[in-house]
This record gives structure tokens, C-alpha cells and sequence, in this order.
């Protein structure tokens, strides 16, 4: 699984998902994230096939979507997410949000797809602690991923040290918190020091934490600029320095408190 991925949430189906995915690969990109619920599935799968990189090279994420989940519900909404994109398998295939009394029949589907062959690694979306020990109370594959909020202002260390100790990787949507973080002058003084865009900093903090981190953007230069941590590494103190601006802060929804 590349430590580096290109998010399209919100990205629109048609040209502006294919142009960034297009974008990304070339660039040299090798892992998409879509979902069953951004709706681009079908525009993910075409930039792939036009874009001249080998399948065999792209490592593709998508997710079953909540009202889907449930055993047989999952397995056929794996099949049309399969379809759209157009391949013969899907490298990781993650259960969204853990849906209260549907999580655990869900993951029987995800394991039976690993079984098969169709999913080359199968794992979960913004799942906490406590959801992760109920799927490993009984599972037979435990979950190879958890995708969560993750980013400066929500560091979740006990759920990063979790992770690590069950070798589940942990991995950051949402990492630049949709540019809010360019802003905050700890961040904007190390892009400095650096010489590197605050964007570039955050996203080395999470590789150097050990996360996957799957930046989204639809923009050329972002695309690019994005991709450009893997030249210099950030001091143990400035590691610190950032963890340090953990306020616990949610962009997205609460794992235990959602209502969709």
C-alpha cells in the first residue's frame, strides 16, 4: 500500500474526477481512494484505463456505503462498485462508518471478498477503539486498515498506538482539514525552516508518524505539491511541536454519533 494517495471526495463524476486522477498518476501517484458514496467510481475507473499506467501498478480504495451494509447488501454493493470501476478486483475494500448492529455482518461480507480473491486487503472507515474490539472479537481476518480523521488538531494517539500494536494501518483522511491548517503559525514557521509549503509539512508529520496519508484536491499544482514530502525529514522536535496542536477538533462527524 503506497504511503501516498489521492483522495477524490467531492470530486464531480465526468472531467473533473478523470482530469485529477489522470493528473495524479502521471505525477506518479499509484493509489486512488474513492467510495461507493462520492458517486466517481465510473470516472475513477476511465482515467485508470486512459491513463497508460499498468492496473497491476494502481493500488485502488473504494468503501460500501452505510444503508448498503449487511451481509448479501454488501456483497452485491461490492459487485456494482467493482463494475464501475471497471476492474477484475479492488486492492482495499473498507466498510465506511461503523453502522451500529450492521458493522459486524458487514465484515463477514469483506471477509468472504478477501476469500475469493476480489479484494487484495480489506479494512475500515472511522472506526474507534471500542468498534475495532468488536470486529476482532469474533472475526477470523482481522482489519488490515482503519481510515479516520487524522490531522494536527485530531492526533488520536491512543487510537494511532492501538493500531500499530494489532498491525492495523492507520490511515489520515481529511489530513490538511481542507486547508485550515495552512494558517497556524507553528505549521507556517516550519514551512519556513524547511523551505516546503505548510501543506508539505503536515503530510511528512503524518508519514513520519507512520500513517498513510491520502490528501484529496482536484488542482494540478496541489496534485503536485502534495506529492513532494519524500525529500527531507522533519526534526524529532518539530514532531513534537506539531503533535502539540492536537485540540481534538472533528471536522468530520463523530464515530459514535452519526446520524446517516
Amino acid at each position: 500500500m503506497p504511503w501516498l494517495g489521492l483522495g477524490v471526495y467531492k470530486a464531480k463524476e465526468g472531467e473533473e474526477v478523470e482530469n485529477a486522477v489522470k493528473t495524479a498518476l502521471k505525477v506518479g501517484y499509484r493509489s486512488i481512494d474513492t467510495a461507493a458514496f462520492y458517486d466517481n467510481e465510473v470516472g475513477v475507473g476511465k482515467a485508470i484505463r486512459e491513463s497508460g499506467v499498468q492496473r497491476e501498478e494502481i493500488f485502488i480504495t473504494t468503501k460500501v456505503w452505510n444503508n448498503r451494509q449487511g451481509y448479501e447488501s454488501t456483497l452485491q454493493a461490492f459487485e456494482e462498485s467493482r463494475k464501475k470501476l471497471g476492474v477484475e478486483y479492488v486492492d482495499l475494500y473498507l466498510i465506511h462508518w461503523p453502522v451500529k448492529g450492521k458493522y459486524k455482518e458487514t465484515w463477514k461480507a469483506l471477509e468472504k471478498l478477501y476469500k475469493d480473491g476480489y479484494v487484495k486487503a480489506i479494512g475500515v472507515s472511522n472506526f474507534q477503539i471500542h468498534h475495532l474490539e468488536d470486529v476482532m472479537a469474533d472475526a477470523e481476518i482481522i482489519p488490515m486498515v482503519n481510515q479516520v480523521e487524522f490531522h494536527p488538531r485530531l492526533t488520536q494517539k491512543e487510537l494511532l498506538h492501538f493500531c500499530k500494536t494489532h498491525n492495523i494501518q492507520l490511515e489520515a483522511w481529511r489530513p490538511l482539514m481542507q486547508g485550515q491548517i495552512f494558517n497556524e503559525p507553528t505549521i507556517v514557521e516550519l514551512a519556513n525552516k524547511y523551505s516546503k509549503k505548510p501543506s508539505q509539512i503536515v503530510l511528512r508529520w503524518d508519514l513520519q508518524h507512520g500513517v498513510v496519508t491520502i490528501p484529496k484536491s482536484v488542482h494540478e499544482d496541489r496534485i503536485k505539491e502534495n506529492a513532494d514530502i519524500f525529500d527531507f525529514e522533519l526534526d524529532t522536535e518539530d514532531m513534537l511541536a506539531i503533535d502539540e496542536l492536537n485540540e481534538n477538533q472533528r471536522l468530520g462527524a463523530d464515530p459514535d454519533n452519526f446520524d446517516f
